[in-house]
């Protein structure tokens, strides 16, 4: 099977490794984030995966003061 060519920017969303990338956040660390917000709207299981909403994960960081 050939993978995706749907650009990162225009996913809707993201692996823990393209947002890793994406955001310029280690994996690990997002893992942690994943975990310490378990039910958060940014958050979609498909599954044992975990995948993070794009956008969603944009507007939360941008309310953030900390990761």
């Amino acid at each position: 099977m050939e993978e995706s060519k749907i650009p990162v920017w225009r996913k809707y969303s993201l692996s823990i490794q393209e947002a890793a990338t994406y955001f310029g956040i280690g994996e690990k660390r997002l893992r942690s984030m994943v975990a310490e917000n378990t039910g958060a709207s940014f958050l979609i299981e498909i599954g044992t995966h975990t995948r993070i909403k794009r956008k969603m994960f944009e507007d939360y960081l941008d309310e953030a003061e900390v990761i």
